[in-house]
């Protein structure tokens, strides 16, 4: 059975070297849907809470959320950050309070304190995709992941092959310790 839950991130991006519209930076309102699969936890009668889904991947995506997402070869990155130095905002300021934590993957490297995302490839809702599983694949029992952008959607399914130890109290998956790190509950 699978849980499912939805994010909205808002983001701006091009398609550096693209012959059409989206050569120049827009603004889209994306939906990312996240579909988690493994048995009914019987002390809860859920696969997964689905606020506790949102809050595993927020934790990590909220770096997308209102942020430039430019691939690595786009000759508007230094530009960027050369105004950000400029203004004095490239490493932060106290009122930049929504970001997750850092990150560099094969895919994308965050770069939270200014707002942005740094992608090997374009960033298309195929690419996004791509890299929010390569976030959360080791966080969720990701079954399916759909991104709609615009007029825009892809969706990517997924074998699940392993089941996590979960809360029989609240759901959420048990650390490596094998305790609830929501409830305390220790196997």
């Amino acid at each position: 059975m699978r849980s499912i839950t939805t994010l909205d991130l808002q983001y701006a991006h091009r398609f550096y070297g693209f012959k059409g519209e989206a050569q120049y930076l827009h603004g889209h309102t994306g939906v990312l849907t996240i579909e988690v699969e493994d048995t009914v936890e019987p002390g809860v009668n859920m696969v997964f809470p689905c606020n506790e889904i949102q809050k595993t991947a927020w934790e990590v995506l909220k770096n997308f959320d209102h942020a430039l997402i430019l691939r690595e070869d786009d000759p508007l990155l230094p530009a960027i950050l050369g105004v950000y130095e400029a203004q004095g905002i490239k490493d932060g300021t106290p009122m930049n309070k929504m970001k997750g934590p850092a990150f560099k993957t094969e895919l994308a490297t965050a770069y939270p304190d200014c707002r942005l995302v740094v992608t090997k490839e374009t960033m298309t809702v195929e690419g996004m995709i791509k890299i929010v599983y390569d976030l959360l694949k080791d966080k969720l029992n990701i079954a399916k992941l759909t991104f709609t952008s615009g007029v825009n959607a892809a969706c990517q399914e997924y074998e699940t092959t392993r089941t996590l130890d979960r809360c029989p109290l609240c759901g959420i998956a048990l650390n490596e310790n094998g305790v609830c790190p929501k409830c305390g509950y220790k196997k």
